[in-house]
């Protein structure tokens, strides 16, 4: 019994194969990194906080890649993608809150980041690192803030913060009061 390939069966072989090599690169990036969306998974609330205390909460889960938000009532879950800490070393893991907002906030680097890097004062704007909005945590230095440089997100890339997508900073500003209890991971 022979076996005949349709013109529609062919079209469909030669488009997989010149997409599988595209399809594999959009799994990994350079350096081996994997993409964060494959690596997103959803929580309950419940599995880190004991109860809800009456204001928003938040997980940053850094092997995710991926910030999760719950309402005071827990019944509006949003997840963002992220950019988290370069190495292990930068990352401070353990519960925190918030105890400030700014709109356009301005960047100090830490003696460390003078030290090692040079780097300098940067005011509010385009060139700013902190992007348009910051929360800021107890852990000195550490903020949860927004990015101009949408690259990073996905990526492990920060010197120690959590980084959102600009617009997706501003909808968790308004979302996020200050005492919003935040985990990270």
């Amino acid at each position: 019994m022979t076996h005949k390939m349709t013109r529609r069966a062919a079209l469909g072989v030669a488009l997989g194969t010149l997409a599988a090599p595209a399809l594999v690169q959009a799994q990994t990036m350079a350096g081996g990194v994997t993409r964060n969306v494959a690596a997103f998974r959803t929580y309950d609330w419940g599995d880190h906080y004991d109860a809800l205390s009456g204001q928003a909460m938040l997980v940053a889960d850094t092997q995710a890649r991926s910030l999760h938000y719950w309402n005071a009532q827990g019944g509006d879950y949003r997840v963002y993608p992220t950019s988290v800490p370069r190495t292990d070393d930068l990352t401070k893991r353990g519960f925190t809150e918030i105890v400030r907002k700014k709109v356009g906030p301005d960047w100090t680097p830490t003696q460390s980041q003078v030290e090692r890097f040079g780097w300098e004062y940067i005011p509010p704007g385009p060139d700013s690192p902190m992007g348009t909005h910051a929360m800021y945590l107890t852990w000195p230095t550490y903020a949860i803030h927004g990015t101009h440089d949408t690259r990073k997100i996905g990526r492990p890339s920060s010197d120690g913060c959590i980084g959102l997508y600009n617009e997706k900073i501003a909808e968790l500003f308004e979302l996020c009061p200050i005492g919003t209890k935040v985990r990270i991971l």
